[in-house]
């Protein structure tokens, strides 16, 4: 008798959870991407999203909120429901932007959890066919012979990219005029089009330019050099000794999204960004696979935050127009 009766109470559980199942099931997940298509935060979440939406059972969808380097995506998930529905798909410039802007929409490290750090990616630092070098010493050499004659191009005001390309301005000592842009595909076409002559941007963004020849690569600004670009040296081999940066793309979901959802969302990313084919297609976009966990990604954060604190602070560099 009291089988019975557990069985029915079971069943009765069951069905009064099973429409709360049913309406999460029907509901996408949307990845809101800080950058326009083309570059490389789009281009890692539309790798996993095929993969990731049929781990958790549901539509993923790709929602790419543009502007202000980041700020705009990252305001519109910091207001979100906190229900695991809705998550940012966060660039470098998340830990960045607080330099840039001590007034933000939203606070970037109590507004949100992290869920994974997915991938990070050394730049390639890109010369237009018109410059008259084959590597990073060799760009020095005549921007230093006809100071003010070259500008490089980033995707907008506190990039990584901007970054590195001060960091190697102060090192150097050499003038070359910064431009910003809206993102990686408009920085791009300005190199192609001799607007500015240098960018450094990823490999996944520069490879077609690259094999087609209308790219130069100078250097490339992680600890190793990119397989896929043997012969390019790092900018530490260039003359920099200990110059290492990465750009970087994690996952986070609004403030006081539910443990357990978090953990889903975790366990789903780091198991699709570890699936043989996202992973290979990820490396062959030179992306290298993190798969974090979720405080490893806030740890990692504040960490590059504190770093460019000090170089922008100790170069007296202006992020703001």
């Amino acid at each position: 008798m009291n089988l019975s009766l557990n069985r029915r109470q079971a069943i009765a559980a069951a069905m009064a959870f099973a429409p709360a199942v049913r309406a999460q099931g029907d509901t996408a997940v949307r990845l809101v991407v800080t950058f326009p298509p083309g570059g490389s935060t789009d281009m890692s979440a539309r790798i996993l999203q095929a993969e990731l939406g049929q781990r958790l059972g549901r539509p993923v969808v790709i929602d790419n909120k543009a502007g202000a380097a980041g700020q705009i995506a990252t305001a519109l998930v910091a207001k979100a429901p906190a229900d695991g529905n809705t998550l940012l798909v966060a660039f470098d410039t998340h830990a960045i932007n607080p330099i840039a802007k001590p007034r933000l929409p939203y606070d970037t490290f109590n507004d949100f959890a992290g869920v994974t750090l997915a991938v990070r990616f050394p730049l390639v630092i890109g010369a237009s066919a018109s410059v008259p070098a084959s590597d990073l010493r060799g760009f020095i050499d005549a921007a230093r012979k006809s100071p003010g004659n070259y500008s490089y191009a980033s995707t907008g005001l506190g990039s990584m990219n901007q970054l590195v390309m001060e960091e190697i301005k102060r090192k150097s000592g050499v003038s070359v005029l910064h431009v910003p842009y809206p993102g990686a595909g408009a920085a791009l076409q300005a190199v192609l089009g001799d607007v500015s002559q240098l960018t450094a941007l990823s490999y996944a963004v520069l490879r077609g330019q690259i094999a087609a020849g209308r790219i130069k690569p100078l250097a490339v600004t992680g600890s190793r050099r990119v397989p896929e670009l043997p012969n390019v040296p790092t900018v530490a081999e260039s003359g920099f000794p200990g110059f290492r940066a990465y750009s970087w793309v994690g996952i986070f979901a609004p403030q006081g999204t539910p443990a357990a959802t978090l953990r889903q969302l975790t366990e789903a990313f780091r198991a699709t960004l570890m699936s043989p084919d996202v992973r290979r297609k990820l490396e062959e976009a030179g992306f290298e696979v993190m798969a974090t966990d979720g405080p490893a990604l806030e740890r990692h954060a504040r960490a590059e935050h504190q770093r460019w604190s000090a170089f922008v602070r100790d170069a007296k560099l202006k992020l703001e127009s």
